[in-house]
């Protein structure tokens, strides 16, 4: 796509002001995608509440793992856009470097516990269409994760499954800091190009 199906709104609207201020925190910048969805200021405030409740800390499953999770579950969408955004915050979550760079290996890779193996490969298999997810891979989860730490993984692939057909659609055009920590953590081990994301 030439150009995003919708442009987002100024970031010197007034109207975003306090998203601007979340987001700068988290992102280190403003997402395109909520710039979007504020033409609809309902939709907007409703997805940062509930990307708050989502990523809030409960316990075992730490910030670092929601945005591994949110990462994996992104590229098996093919959400170039997301997947930026997912390793990004990864990395200034504090996940360990030898896990961004070995994501794809984490099947054996001793970077990875057997509960983070069990929430990837829920990741993968949910966000597969159609949904993968099968009894072995539910029974591994019931193994690793108790049931309300089902219930926040779960969280962040659902999330990201709606971030991922919004940014997929709207063509949404990424931020030059997305644009670094694609091409710094994805571009040799994915092929990541940011795709008609990048203008």
């Amino acid at each position: 796509m030439k150009k995003p199906l919708v442009d987002p709104i100024p970031e010197t609207d007034p109207s975003i002001q306090e998203m601007v201020l979340f987001y700068n925190e988290t992102l280190g910048f403003c997402p395109n995608s909520i710039k979007t969805m504020q033409r609809r200021p309902r939709i907007a405030a409703a997805f940062v509440e509930m990307n708050k409740a989502v990523m809030e800390n409960k316990g075992r499953v730490t910030s670092a793992l929601k945005r591994l999770i949110a990462y994996v579950s992104s590229h098996a969408t093919g959400c170039q856009y997301c997947q930026a955004h997912g390793i990004r915050a990864a990395e200034r979550y504090g996940a360990a470097k030898e896990q961004i760079e070995n994501i794809w290996e984490y099947k054996t890779h001793p970077a990875f516990n057997d509960a983070e193996r069990a929430a990837l490969d829920l990741s993968v298999a949910a966000s597969a269409v159609p949904n993968a997810v099968d009894e072995a891979i539910s029974e591994n989860m019931r193994t690793h994760w108790e049931a309300g730490e089902i219930v926040e993984i779960m969280g962040v692939i659902a999330l990201f499954g709606y971030l991922n057909r919004w940014n997929d659609s709207m063509a949404t055009t990424i931020e030059s800091g997305a644009i670094e920590s694609g091409e710094e953590l994805l571009m040799a081990k994915s092929n990541w190009t940011g795709g008609k994301h990048k203008r």
